[in-house]
């Protein structure tokens, strides 16, 4: 069930790379955050077994500005067997490392609009009690990990939104967009986009068909039964107390 509560939080940052997928050597990021994106902050802030975030806005609070970076990255995907960054070949040269340019934001801030969603409700489990748990979480600045803004060496600010912050009137095409990365009960992951996609009135849309979609995709959280679930569980219970 979704509820109908909307819980609101300003996310901002100095830098942000939401990598096109498209784009598969140099990085080039949307001129906005993804659902995707927004879901991983929420997550970052208060993330429960019982339910799952229902991304509904993103609102775009700055103008777009485009930055060109040359980073240094590794060239191969990390596998069981750690990847040593300074290896050198026969030859002398850098065996993983390399550098890449990237095309991303700066100067960002965004107000993500979200409902809690949950398979099942009852009257000990009311959905109520997540949001304003996750309220008290914004206001005390408190999170489980640091959110970041598409990576993670991007790092994310978050508080309350206030009556000055307004979504910037103006369109932004964005053409296709990936909304997210949907694993299905076998846990085989398949990706899932949104065509057509523009922010209108400073305004990115998530309630599409994708975002219910993504309510049953089998990783956001594990059974509310198997170990993994009360290991966290029994983590964050001892967290929310200090």
């Amino acid at each position: 069930m979704l509820d109908k509560e909307v819980v609101r939080v300003k996310v901002s940052g100095e830098f942000a790379c939401f990598t096109r997928p498209d784009l598969k050597v140099e990085r080039m990021t949307y001129p906005c955050m993804t659902p995707s994106a927004a879901r991983g902050i929420l997550d970052s802030i208060l993330w429960k077994p019982e339910f799952q975030w229902y991304v509904r806005k993103i609102l775009v609070l700055e103008p777009v500005k485009f930055f060109s970076v040359k980073r240094n990255e590794i060239n191969s995907k990390q596998g069981t067997n750690p990847i040593i960054v300074d290896e050198v070949d026969s030859q002398g040269k850098p065996k993983y490392r390399t550098q890449r340019n990237s095309i991303i934001l700066r100067d960002v801030a965004y107000i993500i609009e979200a409902s809690v969603y949950q398979k099942e409700v009852s009257d000990s489990n009311p959905p109520r009690k997540y949001t304003e748990m996750f309220k008290r979480r914004v206001k005390k600045g408190q999170c489980y990990r640091r959110p970041f803004l598409g990576t993670r060496e991007f790092a994310a600010e978050f508080t309350e939104p206030d009556n000055s912050d307004k979504a910037r009137n103006e369109t932004i095409p964005v053409g296709s967009m990936l909304f997210d990365i949907f694993f299905d009960i076998t846990g085989k992951p398949s990706p899932l986009f949104f065509y057509d996609v523009a922010v209108m009135d400073g305004i990115l849309n998530c309630e599409v068909p994708e975002n219910m979609k993504m309510m049953e995709s089998s990783h956001i959280s594990p059974p509310a039964d198997s170990e993994i679930s009360a290991v966290i569980y029994d983590f964050k219970t001892q967290e929310e107390s200090l």
